[in-house]
């Protein structure tokens, strides 16, 4: 033993050291045996995307071997996208780092998808390739959507073919996409998830229109309400049932008859192949309710029924459900002034209504209400005799007059000739107003043509009559010029009569034409009290003739003009006296108080100033030859 011991060679390079320690290999052969190792294992490095193995996963970490010596640990945040991710599966990873401080793999599945997403994104948009995006959250007008690691738009027009009332649902879902719009400039990505069920809608229609028929009854459910209409989904087709296809009856939207998801049943009534558009009936499955009226019922029958539609021609009575009769507004009051509808009825009103016409197979009714009431023309006669007196309410102005009401169905006019004695009225605006009350009394009754004739003077005594009196032929009265005019001028009066004056009779004394505004003394030269006409001259008060010859010449042309009694009643006279004027304003009073006494009181005044100017007169003329001073004594006398 020892023998062999002294015969074996010491190693020259035997590391003693390592020995010590209990390491078998030397610092060459390790070295050696770790680029073997090395040479087994992938060759990384840092910030490069590599396609790893799941090996591992729990919920809230995946382990991912990318043949490295340590496997790498990615969040399954990052795999939010991918529900369906198992064991097994391929996929791509960052390397971030080969070491942290502890030695980790750190991989970033995330930053490799974000690496080569637009890439992808790019190359889905040209292939029409569907992808698989994740739904993060919603935002105005849609969803953001994870796809390939890059935020995309998902509009809520694009999410399905029906209308989405709630986007809350899609959240956190994944689904699969199609690419339409990529904007490089801004970075900006549009989906759409609407885009795959619409190709494969588009043969679902062709098989369905192809199948159509007119008359057809399919059931659907009811996918949009609009103020026009109900669209229906058939089945992976849309027809629209318009609102006048809802009811027989009238109805102001679709949801009084319809709710969102009910299933119904609608016919067919017609379609288009090209442009795909179905027209669809859900009243056409009843019978008309015009089929189902009562055959007592005609002309003459009082009926119920609820107004629905109001126009201004008339208003729509619902009599029955899709049984409607007009009630035409000439028929709601026997008024003849016009009016609209909305000023007699509301809708939703209930009313009562007669037959008028009935015609069932143009399933049209026309209803009157006024022939509820009885008909005022029929008694016109007894309620509202000639001469009687009645208030009536002004409706309406013309150039000729003013239309009144004296009850509704009975109105009249009021001829302008008729509103005032002693005014010359232009238009019956300047003596009442639409509106308001007035006094008339009926002058005449037209009952086959519903017409009166009504009056408003009439209910004042004529002063005419006494103007008669006053204004006679030769008389002086103290004027005011109100108006010019072509042919003369308008002279106002006192007691609120008007007289005229032509141009040659407005010449003052020192030949001057007189003015608007002025006050002068006028000569009443023509009194015509049928034509309620006064003519007076201002120039014949200072024609160029002695007073004397004047003053004769008034008194032969009293005579001659008014030789009735009347006109002797009144002296002639160079002017008006304030004697006359207090007596005036007194006849004025007792014409105002429209008092008869007043005037019966007055003509007993007038008979003994008509025996006073004859004892006047008697006396003038036994000092005709007397010296011009005692003349004008006399004068004075007369005149006192």
């Amino acid at each position: 033993m020892t023998e062999n011991l002294k015969n074996v060679a010491p190693v020259e390079d035997f590391d003693w050291a390592a020995y010590a320690e209990g390491d078998p290999y030397s610092k060459e052969n390790r070295e050696k045996l770790t680029e073997s190792y090395d040479n087994t294992l992938s060759k990384i490095s840092d910030k490069e995307v590599v396609t790893g193995i799941v090996t591992s996963m729990n919920k809230r970490e995946v382990v991912v071997n990318i043949g490295y010596k340590s496997d790498g640990v990615v969040s399954m945040n990052e795999f939010r996208y991918n529900p369906d991710l198992k064991i097994g599966d391929e996929v791509e990873v960052y390397i971030e780092s080969q070491e942290d401080k502890k030695g980790q793999l750190i991989l970033s599945h995330k930053k490799a998808r974000a690496s080569r997403s637009w890439d992808r994104v790019n190359a889905a948009l040209e292939n029409n390739e569907i992808i698989k995006g994740y739904i993060k959250c919603r935002t105005k007008g849609g969803m953001i959507v994870d796809v390939f690691g890059i935020e995309a738009f998902l509009p809520g027009s694009q999410i399905d073919v029906k209308p989405i009332r709630d986007y809350d649902l899609f959240v956190d879902k994944t689904m699969e996409f199609k690419v339409v719009k990529i904007n490089p400039e801004y970075k900006n990505v549009v989906v759409s998830h609407k885009a795959l069920i619409e190709e494969e809608l588009e043969q679902q229609k062709k098989e369905i229109i192809s199948k159509l028929e007119k008359g057809q009854v399919l059931e659907g459910v009811v996918k949009n309400i609009t103020s026009y209409g109900v669209f229906v989904d058939l089945g992976g087709v849309d027809g629209l049932v318009h609102i006048t296809d809802l009811s027989w009856g009238r109805i102001q939207h679709p949801e009084e008859v319809v709710q969102l998801d009910d299933k119904i049943n609608v016919v067919i009534l017609d379609f288009d192949n090209e442009k795909k558009r179905i027209a669809l009936g859900l009243k056409q499955l009843t019978p008309h309710p015009w089929d189902a009226l009562s055959e007592t019922l005609k002309v003459g029958d009082i009926v119920k029924g609820k107004v629905v539609v109001i126009a201004d021609y008339g208003a729509f009575v619902e009599i029955a459900p899709g049984v409607e009769g007009l009630i035409h507004v000439s028929e709601m009051s026997w008024t003849q002034h016009l009016h609209s509808a909305q000023d007699f009825m509301t809708v939703g009103e209930e009313v009562e209504a007669v037959i008028l016409t009935l015609d069932r197979d143009e399933r049209k009714m026309s209803l009157g209400v006024k022939q509820l009431k009885p008909d005022p023309w029929e008694s016109i006669e007894i309620k509202y005799p000639v001469g009687s007196t009645h208030t009536a309410t002004v409706r309406n102005f013309t150039n000729f007059g003013a239309f009144v009401e004296i009850e509704e169905g009975v109105e009249g006019l009021i001829h302008i000739s008729d509103l005032s004695w002693t005014k010359k009225i232009k238009h019956p605006s300047e003596v009442t107003e639409i509106g308001a009350p007035i006094e008339v009394q009926v002058l005449d009754i037209d009952k086959e043509n519903r017409r009166l004739s009504l009056g408003h003077k009439q209910l004042e005594e004529n002063p005419w009559d006494v103007f008669e009196t006053i204004f006679t032929v030769g008389s002086i009265h103290e004027g005011t010029i109100v108006e010019m005019l072509d042919k003369g001028a308008v002279i106002s009066l006192p007691y609120g009569v008007e007289g005229f004056a032509t141009p040659k009779h407005l010449v003052k004394e020192d030949n001057s034409q007189a003015q608007v505004e002025e006050k002068l003394e006028f000569k009443v030269i023509e009194f015509n009290k049928d034509a309620k006409r006064i003519i007076v001259s201002h120039s014949r008060i200072h024609e160029d003739i002695s007073g004397e010859d004047s003053r004769r010449r008034g008194k032969r042309s009293g005579k001659r003009e008014g030789g009735s009694e009347v006109s002797a009643a009144v002296p002639v006279m160079e002017k008006t006296t304030l004697g006359d004027i207090e007596e005036l304003a007194a006849l004025k009073e007792k014409l105002d108080n429209q008092k008869v006494e007043a005037f019966k009181k007055e003509a007993a005044k007038a008979e003994a100033k008509a025996e006073a100017a004859k004892a006047v007169e008697a006396e003038q003329a036994e000092s005709a030859d007397a010296p011009e001073t005692e003349q004008e004594e006399g004068t004075d006398e007369a005149k006192a």
